[in-house]
């Protein structure tokens, strides 16, 4: 049974061997995530490679994404590595210091105390510690512990309802854009943007190094999820991850479930694309299965309108990452069994200014009233079949095109399912021939069958759709 949410994992430790990887790639990994906070760009380098060539071997579809490390503010290290704080101890962030001790810690953001003031909260590994500031005298911010615990090397800092002001691109990010470039990264994930400025600069960068990424804007800043910066972020953005884990240390873990369905929601109505991340599955980093409320979680995500969900530790450096990927396949189908189709609702209150988009929306109503048995998509660089993604009518997509990176870019479309066909030119009925040779070779129709096809003329032009077709398959062959 196809699965219409794409599952993303994360590579690491536990899967960047060939075995383990061609095993994930069996059991449903749609796209695979570089996380460029750990390794070296060697090591990304060669997993990319690895991954290419098992889509090869294997033939399976798998695009690859670069998530940027952005700017974590860390604690520094320890003279013995860790301590343990208790309510009410005293506690100072010192950015001169250059080794922690009981009472004092140094820091990699040397900019924190110009960003914070008495009474603010600052939220440790985590959330796991709290403090609240006493004071700031020049470089030393001086804290009370509320929630203490185990402090260790290098552990993350957030500003209970945001406001820190690290750039969302720093000098370590700019040169890994470069590497994502070389790989030829399917999607580029940029981490705590606060404006579109941040992704237009990624999208700069990326474009000077010759890289053609689509970029993923990932929301975990209290600032982002403000009614216009959200907005103004997915506009300069191809799609947002509900990164969930840093967002609930600045806003708080209740809001996140609300926040998360209104981001999902917006995206689909701007045309754009959503991962929902962080802790999907979170047990099965040592568990060979999911708790309920892992399963309820992702189910929830898919009924909310994901076009994937992601898993990080679970896959990246957790026992079971095949094992991972399968739970969440059985998941996301079980819950899309469950959807309920209200196609004709969603196009009320709709205005289409483009024929490209009319002609896609034009395909889902007819597919959806028709019964086809799919919409096939001639396309050249996957916007087509992306519109018609942003809603659900019950039948398949695929987008069938000539062009690798197009191939590899549509992994991420919810429902959507990419096929390579060869150029044939300019020749409107070559091309439908050739369509129709793939899909029935791929075994996804048979003679007789009902499809709707979009296709633009001239051929070959970007964004030309402007021709919807049924077709009943083997017709003209008779």
């Amino acid at each position: 049974m196809l699965r219409s949410t794409k599952i993303v994992a994360t590579l690491g430790p536990s899967s960047s061997d060939p075995a383990t990887l061609e095993r994930m790639f069996r059991a449903g990994v749609d796209v695979v995530r570089l996380n460029f906070s750990h390794g070296t760009a060697e090591d990304h380098i060669r997993r990319a490679e690895m991954i290419r060539e098992l889509c090869r071997t294997t033939g399976r579809t798998v695009g690859i994404m670069v998530d940027l490390q952005g700017p974590k503010i860390r604690v520094g290290k320890f003279k013995e590595g860790r301590i343990t704080l208790a309510p009410g101890d005293i506690f100072t962030l010192d950015a001169d210091c250059q080794m922690g001790d009981q009472t004092t810690v140094g820091l990699d953001y040397p900019e924190l105390p110009r960003d914070v003031s008495a009474g603010d909260m600052l939220l440790l590994d985590d959330g796991r510690i709290v403090f609240e500031v006493l004071d700031v005298i020049r470089n030393k911010v001086r804290c009370r512990v509320i929630h203490g615990g185990e402090l260790s090397n290098n552990k993350g800092i957030n500003r209970k309802g945001g406001g820190l002001t690290a750039p969302a691109l720093t000098a370590k990010d700019m040169e890994d854009v470069k590497v994502a470039a070389k790989i030829n990264a399917d999607y580029l994930a940029v981490s705590f943007p606060k404006t579109s400025a941040d992704m237009y600069m990624a999208r700069q960068l990326l474009r000077a190094a010759g890289g053609s990424s689509f970029l993923i804007a990932k929301i975990e800043r209290a600032e982002a999820v403000l009614p216009n910066a959200l907005e103004d972020i997915m506009s300069a953005s191809d799609g947002i991850m509900v990164a969930r884990g840093d967002l609930a240390v600045e806003v708080g873990d209740a809001s996140v479930p609300a926040l998360q369905k209104r981001m999902i929601r917006m995206a689909r109505e701007h045309n754009k694309l959503t991962i929902t991340a962080t802790q999907m599955m979170e047990s099965m980093v040592s568990s060979p299965v999911p708790t309920r409320a892992e399963v309820s979680d992702v189910a929830n995500a898919v009924l909310d309108g994901t076009d994937a969900v992601m898993l990080s530790a679970e896959s990246a450096s957790g026992k079971y990452p095949v094992e991972a990927i399968e739970a969440m396949d059985r998941i996301c189908i079980e819950a899309e069994q469950s959807q309920q189709l209200s196609l004709d609702q969603e196009f009320l209150n709709r205005v289409f200014t483009r024929v490209d988009q009319s002609i896609a929306m034009a395909a889902l109503f007819t597919a959806f009233h028709l019964k086809v048995k799919l919409i096939a998509s001639l396309t050249e660089s996957g916007s087509t079949a992306l519109w018609m993604s942003r809603m659900n009518c019950g039948v398949p997509i695929y987008a069938l095109t000539a062009h690798t990176a197009t191939r590899y870019r549509t992994t991420l479309f919810r429902d959507t399912y990419p096929l390579m066909i060869k150029h044939v030119g300019s020749d409107r009925e070559e091309l439908l021939a050739e369509a129709e040779r793939v899909l029935v070779e791929q075994g996804v129709v048979q003679d007789g069958d009902l499809i709707v096809l979009t296709i633009g003329e001239p051929i070959g032009k970007a964004g030309g759709t402007n021709t919807m077709k049924i077709v009943k398959v083997g017709e003209h062959r008779r």
